[in-house]
């Protein structure tokens, strides 16, 4: 049995609805052949540090996963972005709780960056044929999107750690598909379900793989 945890985050401050959320919850309940032998736990974090740093170590722990799926949306992207490293840097800004971690970077002594090992290419070309514009990203930013990065890519390195992770940044989404001044359509959350669905399957297929 390969078992996938799948995440999101709740609202935090200048975002009052996280579209990640409802995702999880429609990604975990997700039955397909493809995904045949394979178990699907979802998790929404509070966003805010203290979430992080309690609930992933206590999720990785209980289920033992092979792969982290995991999703957070970015106030100011225009398109799906698959990040494929996470930053050792912080930005002065406060979660959801208010709290504010008062240093530059999360780890002393550590590296400016963490690779997230992912079959890039394949997730990249499963939301692609999903008709959804994707693209890869190499900067995560320095919030809770990143934060949670780092740690999962952390935990990859310890006993009964994961093997594989991902973070997909949603932008906003749309309430209506109509093209924008600029004729781009928007991203909404059909599209979004969508190519959370394709990279979902495209990561259970290599996270079976020996």
């Amino acid at each position: 049995m390969t078992t996938i945890l799948i995440t999101g985050f709740g609202p935090f401050p200048g975002a009052p609805f996280n579209p990640t959320a409802p995702l999880v919850h429609r990604l975990a309940r997700l039955r397909r052949p493809a995904l045949g032998g394979t178990k699907l736990i979802g998790h929404v974090f509070e966003t805010s540090y203290a979430a992080v740093d309690r609930d992933l170590p206590r999720l990785i722990a209980a289920h033992r996963p092979d792969a982290l799926l995991m999703f957070g949306v970015a106030t100011r992207r225009k398109r799906l972005s698959i990040e494929l490293r996470a930053r050792n840097a912080l930005a002065l800004l406060p979660d959801a709780s208010g709290r504010v971690l008062a240093r530059r970077t999360i780890a002393a002594d550590a590296p400016s960056a963490l690779a997230i090992p992912m079959p890039r290419q394949a997730l990249l070309a499963a939301a692609r044929q999903a008709r959804v514009p994707t693209a890869l990203s190499h900067d995560a930013g320095r919030y809770l999107c990143n934060y949670v990065c780092w740690r999962a890519s952390a935990a990859m390195g310890e006993r009964n750690g994961p093997r594989l992770a991902a973070f997909v940044h949603s932008p906003p989404l749309a309430r209506t598909s109509r093209p924008t001044r600029n004729k781009r359509r928007p991203l909404t959350s059909t599209d979004l379900a969508r190519a959370g669905e394709a990279i979902l399957m495209a990561l259970a297929a290599a996270a079976r793989r020996p």
